[in-house]
């Protein structure tokens, strides 16, 4: 359901779906309290519900707090894998010019291949949260097959095959680690601690007691919102290759593997 939500909305529509509804909810939950209520806005449990949500907003400003960090970190290195796959796969391409013409065709013809099923094949279902290594598997194949039909004669050929035989084995790792990281997604519990925690913190704000139906609303609307923003960052980052801001396979694109665009 996440994953369907950040690939068909714009992040403009979750934000108003996400925090514009939160907030929307958190008013009409509050004008509804203290309409049932009335003797709430006297402020005579100030004290204890005051106390009562500066402990509970302290505990879940932590849980949001290392939730968001971990998902950041997470997309940041998903970011890095790319960037490093990448990079290999480029450097295959500059070490096979010392290889002879037939190889280093062949070599630059699979390179071609593995970077189009990347970016055309694998890339689509990384978005849908299902990637496949079968997608680039052909590819990564003839590569290995030009390296393994190609015996190198001189001293310079011997140490750029050596060079090419370490970049194609970066580049397995890391393809590895960057469908790894598009399958994971933050546990359940820590999901029920974001999302729940939302649950106990906004009304506990209702029962705040101020004279001022502004003052109420106010105070009601800004903790609702600036907890609709953090359950949004959460969303975002808990997938890194969906939805608009995630990582994007241009890395594919650029620098010398640009030539097989």
């Amino acid at each position: 359901m996440e994953i369907w939500l950040l690939n068909h909305l714009s992040t403009a529509s979750l934000t108003l779906i996400t925090v514009g509804g939160i907030v929307a909810l958190a008013l009409t939950g509050s004008l509804l309290t203290y309409r049932l209520h009335p003797a709430i806005a006297e402020g005579e449990h100030n004290d204890m519900i005051g106390a009562g949500l500066g402990m509970f907003a302290a505990i879940y400003g932590i849980i949001l707090a290392f939730v968001v960090v971990t998902l950041w970190t997470q997309a940041d290195e998903a970011e890095m894998v790319v960037a490093n796959e990448s990079a290999h796969l480029a450097q295959m391409v500059r070490d096979s010019q010392a290889f002879p013409p037939a190889q280093r065709a062949d070599m630059e013809h699979a390179v071609s291949d593995y970077a189009h099923a990347v970016a055309e094949v694998q890339w689509p279902l990384m978005r849908k949260g299902r990637p496949k290594y079968g997608a680039t598997e052909r590819a990564m194949e003839d590569m290995f097959a030009t390296l393994n039909s190609f015996e190198p004669k001189t001293e310079r050929q011997k140490a750029f095959y050596r060079e090419t035989i370490s970049d194609i084995n970066k580049v397995v790792a890391e393809r590895r680690a960057r469908i790894t990281k598009a399958q994971q997604s933050l546990p359940e519990l820590f999901k029920i601690l974001a999302y729940g925690g939302a649950l106990v913190i906004i009304p506990l704000t209702f029962l705040y007691g101020n004279k001022s139906r502004r003052v109420r609303l106010l105070f009601v609307g800004s903790v609702a919102a600036l907890v609709g923003f953090t359950l949004l960052l959460v969303l975002v980052l808990d997938h890194p290759f969906s939805g608009d801001i995630s990582v994007q396979p241009d890395a594919f694109k650029e620098g010398v593997l640009a030539r097989f665009w």
